[in-house]
């Protein structure tokens, strides 16, 4: 399951992050999961739970946004929302499609507690 290695990586980046700047707990991590990036958002959230125990992220709330999924066709250029690949362009009808966006898997922002006050650090 590669959800669990990339949660180890968010868990480990966010609290790495954290230590730097002197916080000792995260409180909630910003991610985006592009709905063609291939990772299922929902196994990254159980994922993440394990993966945080005993670390300042343990208690962290993750809060992800799935950006759609952007197809382009090579054909005649339009741009147009896709689910999955391969798709096909409703201008042409075309199937030559390159994803345009939704492949997105990064962290933008996350919250620490530093004496007891909250701040957002961007990553």
């Amino acid at each position: 399951m590669h959800e669990m290695s990339m949660a180890m990586s968010i868990v480990e980046l966010v609290s790495e992050k954290a230590r730097q700047a002197g916080a000792e707990k995260v409180t909630a991590i910003e991610l985006e999961v592009g709905r063609l990036s291939g990772v299922m958002p929902e196994a990254l959230s159980f994922c993440f739970a394990a993966a945080a125990r005993g670390t300042p992220a343990e208690e962290a709330r993750l809060d992800i946004s799935e950006p759609a999924g952007e197809g382009r066709c090579r054909d005649c250029g339009l741009v147009f929302a896709v689910n999955a690949l391969p798709g096909q362009c409703p201008e042409c009808l075309g199937y030559a499609v390159g994803v345009a966006g939704g492949r997105e898997l990064r962290v933008i922002a996350f919250s620490v507690e530093d004496n007891n006050e909250k701040q957002v650090r961007d990553v």
